[in-house]
């Protein structure tokens, strides 16, 4: 009996046996490899011969000068556009044009599929590849009608060797100046062992970059089990089989060109898919294919998943798909927020079709217009300019067939745009001339409606509720109908990938203490709340606050991000600010400090608009001194290394170079996981990130991220009869008739001039003042722009359309604009001018890294429907009382560490307030369940609190009164029967 060959060598046995034997490959050997050319020269010449026989003969190859006359033309060629351009477009050796491959045919082309039946794939084990070193060997490598396509090293777990063998044998014995190695001679580079695939498409010694090529598991990298085999062989049997092969070559690899505008030198990067890319993309066109125009897709795929590159394979792809010998799509419109995009598209397609004759970037719907008729097959757009496109498309337009690609879905499919795009796009729309209101109304709630003849491919890393719901997968669950993405690439697995980075792992919170001063002799009252909003807005502000905070971030930066040399000496930071205001602060501020401690660096301050600062309106081109458009290009170059921002490049700006972030704003949800992502762009030189905040407690970060972390399910459907509910008590108030919104909607639909629309929406508005007290005001305001919001949304994608909501939504669209806000008295007015700052200081906590813990599917809830209403009374107090409380949270007490005492006290209320389970028991059980999970998520906080202060978990238990004064604290701080989160502090 023979035992199994669990040897390297049996590894390699078994995959080229399945080529060979499976995939219908010739085997070949070394004695066919020429190594002066790096070609299977015995089957590049039987495939001409067998294809171009006429052309050889013009080629006079039987003269050994012509011999080698064709080869050196042939390597110039693979040396200039690489292998994957030729296999594509052949090449020109006078006085013919060679075909080096011929492309997959389609159904109706018979004659097309006897010529690809003519290519050759085949695969050559140990493959001595060196011209000079005549022992090298690979493992084995791929050819495609002589040319080499792939190479491969393989490790075996059985004889203790691994992936990260395989990677070092690349690194360090396989040359990049052996002509094989050279970039863009071969399509790939794989290194496999039993268990993982990475690939790499540069081989450059030790700064080589292999990326993995798995599949994934739970949620997460590496490779499912495989019950019928190998855990890896989906490289051989899927990946290597012929039609992959090709459909790789002709629809995803190439080399890509970007030339740098100042330099003017061209870099050139070569493009394979990732497995996930190549999953989703495939499994979009099969479902297309399978089930035609006018269904839903939502991918959800993290930052780092190369989501451009997936966007243009898509749309190429959509473009080239055919039906019954007719195109299925007339168009592809990609929606995007990033202004670049179509500069990426159309680098990424360039080497599939004629860029010129294929992308088209789309400003107005006369651009739209132009483009369809100039044969425009992909059509991108920005976000804001889509309504304004869409708005008068012309109705021979609707008789085609759309693709709609949108890029992060969340921040582009507003109810309204959703509206004007199915009513521009839909084939049932037509425009009559006699058309009675409710025929417009009709109209209208079709136009709302997803329409048949588009598909939708939404792409986001981080769905929302809403974003789920229009463009998920239905399916049930829990008797509930939930909604799922579509296809998913994980947070999760991105990180552990090598994709991204985790930029939680290095997070450092920052504490801030302080305490103010009373300055007048009496002692006024104030609202309680807004007085420590205000006192705590006025104290960060501070230009003494701000100082100490920059200064600190300084000395970070310079002692650790630069002397330690971070991504090899080219790291970069962002400051994230709250307010344009505290941008500009931080700004000089920092450029000011870099210049006392005489650093070789300068910051650049980002900000939209115009704004006073100092007397006098300023921009970020007039602080800077260059234009907005260069701040990308400039944070690559020095002296620039810090960019101070308010609101802007916290979502879309990828740079690599970004490697620390100084926060000063409070973020949560998706602002939170978008904000600090900014962080997490892999680079060969990048190993670590780093996070300094000043506003936010770990719990929420953590909290953020989690929903994202793996896949994002919606929990439940929006209930559509919450609209009923709204309805109904909006129309309580009696503020308007059934005669005011018929009334309003005829005439807007006619397009009636304004002094014909306001009487009737004033004589509301003024009932609306004379009426309702403040109370009632507010309310009534907020349930309508609720039942807008909230309908806007529904009619999107409920099964029937509802022409009494869809008038309401019209007139109180319009009805809300009119009233005006309740006067509301600002008891907090005049206390900064009552109080001064006496001391300020800040301290940083541990650094810590924040762990995300897989939940499997994370469920968020579906659209809330309900609108906030009524006004709290406000909590009068007196200045002193304020002060009392407020410096008492930060000031001395009889512990060893005062401050952080008092701070993570303060903070407890909150923490207790987000557990879940105490949520439930204040929605769903009496008062007394609620205290006993209110005491045991004090418990968890106090847990969670340990590793920060020993003293108040020491304290909390040992000291029975402390313990109990902390649980009443808490619990009557944060006890609520609707389950709403905590927003307050507590008194200690």
């Amino acid at each position: 009996m023979v035992p199994s060959n669990v040897k390297e060598e049996g590894f390699e046995t078994l995959i080229v046996k399945y080529l060979t034997e499976v995939n219908d490959y010739e085997e070949g050997k070394n004695s066919d490899y020429n190594r002066d050319y790096a070609v299977d020269e015995a089957r590049l010449f039987r495939f001409l011969e067998a294809t171009q026989p006429e052309k050889l003969e013009k080629l006079g190859l039987d003269i050994e000068a012509n011999k080698i006359k064709f080869l050196n033309r042939l390597q110039g060629e693979i040396a200039k556009n690489g292998v994957i351009d030729v296999l594509r477009n052949g090449f020109k050796i006078y006085p013919v044009t060679l075909d080096m491959y011929y492309m997959m045919p389609s159904v109706q082309n018979p004659a097309a599929k006897v010529m690809y039946e003519k290519n050759i794939f085949s695969v050559t084990r140990q493959l001595m590849y060196s011209k000079d070193s005549t022992r090298l060997a690979l493992d084995f490598a791929v050819f495609l009608n002589g040319l080499p396509l792939m190479t491969f090293e393989l490790k075996n777990r059985f004889t203790k060797q691994n992936l990260d063998d395989a990677i070092l044998q690349y690194k360090s014995d396989r040359d990049s100046k052996e002509l094989l190695f050279n970039f863009g001679r071969c399509m790939v580079h794989f290194a496999v062992d039993d268990n993982q695939v990475a690939m790499c498409t540069k081989l450059d010694g030790k700064k080589s970059w292999f990326l993995p090529f798995n599949k994934g598991y739970e949620g997460g990298a590496g490779n499912p089990p495989n019950p019928s085999g190998i855990k890896t062989d989906y490289l051989w049997k899927e990946v290597l089989t012929k039609l992959e092969l090709s459909n790789v070559i002709e629809n995803f690899a190439q080399i890509i060109e970007e030339k740098d505008e100042e330099t003017k030198k061209i870099k050139r990067t070569q493009i394979f898919p990732r497995y996930h890319q190549l999953s989703a993309v495939k499994t979009l066109l099969a479902d297309v294919a399978g089930n035609g125009v006018g269904h839903k897709y939502l991918i959800q795929h993290s930052a780092g998943s190369g989501k451009s590159n997936s966007i243009a394979w898509l749309a190429h792809q959509l473009v080239s798909m055919q039906r019954l010998g007719k195109p299925v799509f007339d168009s592809i419109i990609v929606v995007t927020d990033r202004i670049n995009l179509d500069k990426q598209i159309k680098n990424t397609i360039k080497g599939f079709m004629q860029v010129a004759n294929t992308v088209g970037h789309a400003d107005s719907s006369g651009d739209l217009k132009k483009l369809l008729q100039d044969g425009k097959k992909i059509i991108v757009t920005i976000v804001h300019k889509f309504p304004y496109i869409l708005d008068d498309i012309g109705t021979s337009h609707r008789q085609n067939n759309f693709a709609i690609i949108i890029d992060e879905a969340h921040s582009s499919q507003s109810g309204n745009m959703s509206a004007k795009m199915n009513m521009a796009l839909s084939s049932d729309y037509e425009q009559g001339e006699e058309e009675s209101t409710e025929d417009k109304i009709n109209s209208i709630l079709e136009g709302r409606k997803m329409v048949k003849n588009a598909s939708y491919f939404a792409f986001t890393a981080t769905p929302k509720n809403k974003t789920l719901e229009m463009f998920g997968v239905p399916y049930e669950a829990e008797g509930k109908i939930k909604h799922r993405p579509f296809h998913n690439y994980t947070m999760k697995q991105a990180i552990q990938e090598g994709f991204i980075l985790d930029v939680l792992k290095h997070y450092t919170p920052i504490n801030s203490y302080y305490k103010i001063a009373k300055t007048v002799e009496d002692d006024p009252l104030f609202d309680k709340n807004k007085a420590q909003k205000k006192l705590r807005k006025y104290v960060e502000s501070q230009e003494k606050a701000v100082q100490i905070k920059a200064e600190i971030m300084m000395d970070h930066f310079q002692d650790y991000v630069i002397s330690k040399g971070k991504i090899g000496g080219q790291a970069r930071a962002m400051v994230v600010t709250s307010s344009i205001e505290r941008a500009i602060q931080y700004y000089y501020s920092i450029e000011n400090y870099l210049q006392k401690r005489r650093s070789a660096y300068k910051a650049i301050v980002a900000f939209s608009g115009e704004y006073d600062y100092g007397g006098k309106k300023v921009t970020e081109s007039s602080i800077n001194g260059f234009a907005s458009g260069e701040i990308e290009k400039r944070m690559k170059k020095d002296p620039y290394r810090i960019l101070v921002v308010a609101n802007k490049f916290q979502t879309g700006y990828d740079e690599p170079l970004l490697h620390t972030m100084y926060v000063d704003k409070v973020l949560t949800d998706i602002k939170a996981v978008q904000t600090l992502s900014r962080l997490n762009r892999a680079h060969p030189q990048k190993h670590d990130t780093f996070i300094l905040d000043f506003a936010n407690d770990t719990e929420t970060i953590k909290e953020s991220f989690e929903k994202y972390y793996t896949t994002t399910v919606l929990s439940d459907v929006t209930d559509p009869d919450k609209l009923n509910d709204l309805e109904s008590d909006i129309r309580a108030y009696h503020v308007f008739t059934d005669y005011h919104v018929n009334s309003v909607v005829e005439l807007y639909l006619i397009g009636a001039d304004r002094d014909q629309l306001d009487p009737i929406l004033d004589a509301c508005a003024h009932n609306y003042e004379k009426d309702l007290d403040e109370n009632g005001q507010v309310d009534f305001k907020s349930k309508c722009k609720g039942f807008v919001r909230t309908y806007g949304f529904l009619a999107a994608i409920l099964p029937y359309g509802n022409a009494g909501w869809e008038r309401l939504s019209i007139f109180l669209n319009l009805l809300v604009h009119k009233l005006p806000a309740p006067i509301e008295e600002d008891l907090s007015a005049g206390i900064l001018e009552a109080i001064d700052l006496d001391s300020y200081r800040v301290e940083a906590q541990t650094a810590m890294s924040i762990v995300l813990e897989d939940q499997g599917e994370y469920n968020i809830d579906p659209v809330p429907t309900s609108a906030g209403g009524g006004k709290g009374e406000a909590e009068l107090d007196l200045l002193s009382n304020i002060l009392f409380e407020f410096n008492d949270l930060f000031g001395n007490i009889e512990w060893k560490d005062i401050d952080q005492v008092k701070k993570r006290i303060s903070e407890i209320p909150e923490m207790v307030a987000k557990d879940r389970d105490y949520q439930n028991a204040m929605k769903n059980s009496d008062k007394q369940n609620a205290k006993i999970e209110s005491n045991k998520a004090l418990n968890k906080a106090i847990i969670n609190i340990m590793s920060d202060n020993m003293e108040v978990f020491k304290q909390f238990n040992d000291n029975q009164s402390f313990k109990k004064w902390l649980s009443d604290m808490v619990f009557n701080l944060t006890f609520n029967t609707d389950g709403d989160v905590y927003q307050g502090q507590p008194r200690i």
